[in-house]
């Protein structure tokens, strides 16, 4: 992949200048901005993120089932942290890797700083559910069963049958003695550990899974007070796990949880058939490294003992949890029906403001470009772009990349019918999408038995680029159709993720991405690029050319700014460049979801500088990038953030948009969410975030505006069409007409 070396030359130059003009304005000032202390740790900050996901939890304004939600999402977080970063941090301690992060912490530093975080952060989980939350349920209608003690006569009698009818067939009680060695304990399964004791009176450990397959949820028969009950399956076991032991004496049972090391490596250059070498890993997974023990609160100390030891777990990797195990179920609670007044009014997306519905997607793109801004606008005509040309006799090629679908994905099955009706259809299929590999094995299977060539992503690198391309073939020659955006193809998160994507025809776009299909696909790179930044190119040496360029419009005397929404900024490079256009009078406001490394009021540093996260009902997922430039506005999306891995491992692109009602579509999503302030936290000079308090009647929430305004777009267009009817005087409608009007 070899860039246009005059184009990059001159970047380059235009980089070095910009540097050089920032020292000499700083004379002999010498600060290191690379000083570990202006930096914060990576996975400190994500925990912070974490935690500002938790306050949602804990937030009496919300509704109550909202916050059941928000609080088991805290908890798939914290999973996934574990099996990927804490694990990925024991592996470097345990390989004796000493080199410290740009916070200047080693990795067992981290380690031990974490350790101490998560343990603090479990106790603030259970301390929400059992304290805050299972009280507001109980007033509510809703009696949550902690323990199987608990139950009346009538529940207990209820809760056997369950389990005699509905959960005994399926367990698999494992003892383990001299003849049977200790068993697998798969990852993120929930379990129960016992002691029991023999006839020859030696005690043995015992356990069963609770089985994933089951409702964890189990709805009792209500009562004479009309009070609505659940418990949980693994307590109906614990009930009667006598049961499964009749040779033994049960002294102890308690529910146990293991998560493993899940960050596998692939050496793809000795791996032959990467599909083949990734399903080999998949299973692997669930053989990983111990990492963390959860324990239930209590549990006995010779069957803790035991688990220590056959996991090889270490005291500081034991939870004890004062609740159920494994809060995620709570997502599950949140569907249980009848509590819908316990929970936000449901929000449907609307209808684009720039398509219309009953007109050819592909008349509207040559019409005029399309930006959507979802969920607040519907995915659904990005699915309709990929069944439109499906099934178009005009259509000749569709090409696309696919990092992470939905399950029953209607873009795959676009995909598939539009290759079963002749269309040469390309689709590059990111095996390596982490946690997704499973599905998209599948689906990759799936569409090469239909008739699609499907790519394998590229040797090294993650294709993290969201771009779709068809090729048309019109009365005045071949038109190249272009989808590109800042999230995935997925049409079930789209609903619950904001993201940008933009629609368009314009050959500039169209060339582009025809070349990065040729590029994923093995054919050289052309010698220029027209409207795209592809990483890892030069994309982080074009974001570092429009700091820079801030920089030295701010060196010069004249205006300059910069706003960024991003999920992550962890760049050191780019943090420094922040850094340096910020010394030089830039003022820059970033609007960062997650992790964010830079530090804000630094004197002679990041003065100008400030850092806000937005945590609400949607995952602010879209990435914008607005650079004043002299007062020409250049705005940009991009499927990457400013992390290393993205600019640098990462195939993914940045695009203009350049269309002027669109580009002041982008400027106001920016205005709006530096207005926030009911959903906003804004970093403090010491590195944690506070939540902003709005005086009594100026409440400004980011989310709420875009429904709002997205509804009334809806409701205009309606009024419009209402207006178009023409109703003669003689002959009124019915109420059904009227409704249909």
């Amino acid at each position: 992949m070899k860039k246009n070396k005059t184009d990059k030359a001159e970047r380059i130059e235009k980089a070095e200048k910009t540097e050089k003009n920032v020292k000499a304005a700083h004379g002999s000032d010498t600060r290191d901005l690379r000083d570990p202390r202006y930096y914060i740790n990576r996975e400190l900050s994500w925990m912070q993120f974490d935690e500002r996901i938790l306050e949602e939890a804990r937030d009496p304004s919300l509704p109550l089932f909202e916050r059941l939600k928000f609080l088991s999402i805290t908890a798939s977080n914290l999973d996934e942290f574990f099996m990927i970063r804490i694990a990925s941090l024991k592996d470097m301690k345990n390989a004796g890797y000493k080199k410290a992060d740009i916070s200047g912490m080693t990795p067992k530093m981290q380690l031990n700083a974490l350790a101490e975080a998560t343990h603090e952060f479990v106790n603030e989980q259970y301390s929400t559910f059992t304290r805050m939350l299972l009280p507001k349920l109980q007033e509510e209608g809703l009696r949550f069963v902690k323990h199987h003690e608990e139950l009346t006569e009538s529940e207990k009698d209820f809760a056997d049958r369950y389990f005699k009818e509905n959960v005994y067939p399926v367990l698999t009680p494992m003892a383990v003695d001299s003849s049977r060695p200790f068993p697998l304990v798969r990852n993120k399964t929930l379990n129960i550990g016992a002691l029991v004791r023999t006839e020859e009176n030696d005690i043995e450990f015992a356990m069963v899974q609770v089985p994933s397959g089951l409702p964890r949820i189990i709805e009792l028969p209500r009562g004479t007070d009309g009070v609505r009950s659940v418990i949980l399956l693994e307590e109906i076991i614990e009930r009667n796990i006598g049961g499964l032991f009749l040779s033994y004496n049960v002294i102890c049972s308690h529910p146990f949880r293991v998560m493993r090391n899940a960050d596998f490596e692939i050496d793809e250059d000795e791996a032959e058939d990467l599909l083949i070498e990734i399903e080999k890993q998949l299973k692997k997974r669930q053989r990983g490294v111990a990492i963390r023990l959860e324990c239930e609160s209590g549990i006995d100390k010779r069957l803790l003992s035991i688990l220590e030891k056959e996991l090889n777990v270490k005291d500081n990797d034991v939870y004890f949890i004062n609740g159920p195990l494994d809060l995620t179920f709570l997502m599950k609670l949140y569907g249980i029906p009848g509590f819908d007044h316990l929970k936000e009014e449901k929000y449907e997306p609307q209808f684009p403001k720039y398509m219309e519905p009953d007109i050819s997607i592909f008349d509207q793109i040559k019409d005029h470009d399309i930006l959507l801004w979802h969920p607040y606008e519907s995915f659904t005509p990005v699915v309709r772009f990929i069944q439109e040309a499906a099934r178009d006799q005009d259509t000749l090629a569709i090409k696309q990349t696919l990092y992470r679908v939905s399950g029953d994905s209607p873009i795959i099955k676009a995909l598939a019918q539009a290759a079963e009706n002749g269309k040469q259809v390309t689709v590059l299929v990111e095996l390596k999408a982490r946690f997704d590999e499973e599905n998209n094995i599948i689906w990759a299977k799936m569409l090469e038995k239909a008739g699609c060539h499907v790519i394998y992503g590229l040797k090294g690198l993650k294709t993290h680029s969201k771009i779709t391309l068809v090729v048309r073939r019109e009365e005045d020659g071949l038109r190249r159709y272009v989808h590109l955006g800042t999230g995935n193809y997925n049409d079930s998160t789209a609903k619950q993720y904001t993201d940008i994507g933009f629609l368009t025809c314009a050959e500039p776009y169209g060339e582009d991405a025809t070349a990065v299909f040729n590029m994923l696909s093995g054919y050289s790179e052309p010698a220029v690029w027209n409207k795209l930044s592809l990483a890892p190119l030069w994309l982080k040496e074009r974001f570092l050319y429009l700091i820079g360029r801030e920089t030295e419009n701010a060196n010069n005397g004249r205006e300059a700014r910069i706003i960024a929404k991003i999920n992550s900024l962890c760049d050191i490079d780019i943090i420094e460049a922040l850094y340096k256009a910020s010394s030089a009078g830039v003022k820059i406001d970033l609007i960062v979801r997650g992790i964010c490394c830079l530090k804000t009021g630094i004197p002679g540093v990041s003065e100008n500088i400030t850092v806000r996260s937005i945590v609400g009902s949607y995952l602010e997922h879209a990435r914008i990038f607005w650079f004043l430039n002299e007062g020409k506005d250049e705005l940009y999306c991009a499927s990457a953030d400013w992390m290393p891995r993205n600019l640098e491992r990462r195939v993914e692109i940045l695009f203009p948009i350049e269309t002027p009602a669109l580009i002041d579509d982008l400027k106001h999503i920016l205005q709006v969410q530096l207005e926030d302030n009911t959903k906003a936290r804004l970093m403090t000079d010491d590195g944690i975030y506070i939540r902003i308090t709005p005086g009594r009647n100026s409440k400004k929430g980011a989310q709420k505006t875009f429904m709002k305004e997205a509804l009334s777009v809806t409701a205009s267009r309606a009024r419009n069409r209402q207006e178009r009817v023409f109703i003669p005087e003689t002959a009124q409608p019915s109420d059904e007409e009227v409704l249909r009007i």
